[in-house]
């Protein structure tokens, strides 16, 4: 146990302990929520990044992984060296010979672990329920009211979903019946539901109400 916590704490070791000190500190942030997994994401790309081979995930997860990989090579390398009896000159130059090895080993297995957790990072945003704003949809309520209502929407890519829904105090609630047809136009966040108002796709739109009205 002693040689191992020496390696850990001298050359060339040290320089990636460290790091790897840094990298838990900031998965233990992102596990208590006080940071977010890909907030250096915007950076990154600015610098280009995605040129290094370690495009396709979220930067911390590259990095995270380029340290965790150089440190056990580097530590892996610095035991049976620490054992071999040299000294000075020879010594330095073998751990300089270590940490190049370490880099270099850790760098190859990141940028191809990377292309495989990449499928697991899409380009493109997940679904939200912003994209279903503008959307019309199908009552699924014998009424709709400030405080009641669900009606059905089809997506872009064609699934349906089954949302809640309300409608404007001042409007006329008779309107929105089951089956009739309604333009979702915002939705609310703390109450998890979405405005809508009547939509008659051969006439004028009635006036859509302000949420706060409601």
């Amino acid at each position: 146990m002693r040689e191992f916590l020496s390696a850990v704490v001298v050359f060339p070791t040290a320089l990636f302990s460290a790091a790897l000190v840094v990298v838990v500190a900031f998965w233990l942030l992102v596990l208590f929520g006080a940071a977010d997994h890909d907030m250096f994401d915007a950076d990154a790309e600015a610098a280009g990044a995605g040129g290094t081979g370690l495009g396709g995930v979220p930067i911390t997860v590259a990095v995270s992984l380029l340290v965790t990989l150089a440190w056990f090579t580097c530590l892996a390398g610095s035991l049976p060296l620490r054992g071999s009896g040299l000294s000075g000159v020879p010594y330095a130059a073998a751990a300089c010979g270590v940490l190049l090895a370490a880099v270099f080993i850790a760098w190859t297995v990141t940028v191809r672990l990377v292309r495989v957790l990449a499928k697991l990072f899409p380009d493109e945003p997940g679904p939200s329920r912003q994209d279903f704003v503008g959307q019309t949809c199908t009552i699924r309520t014998g009424r709709v009211d400030g405080r009641f209502g669900q009606a059905e929407v089809t997506a872009r890519d064609g699934s349906t979903a089954v949302v809640q829904v309300r409608q404007a105090a001042h409007e006329d609630h008779s309107a929105l019946a089951l089956g009739a047809t309604g333009l979702l136009y915002a939705y609310d966040e703390d109450g998890e539901f979405f405005w809508v108002a009547p939509f008659s796709p051969f006439g004028e739109l009635p006036g859509i109400g302000s949420p706060a009205a409601a």
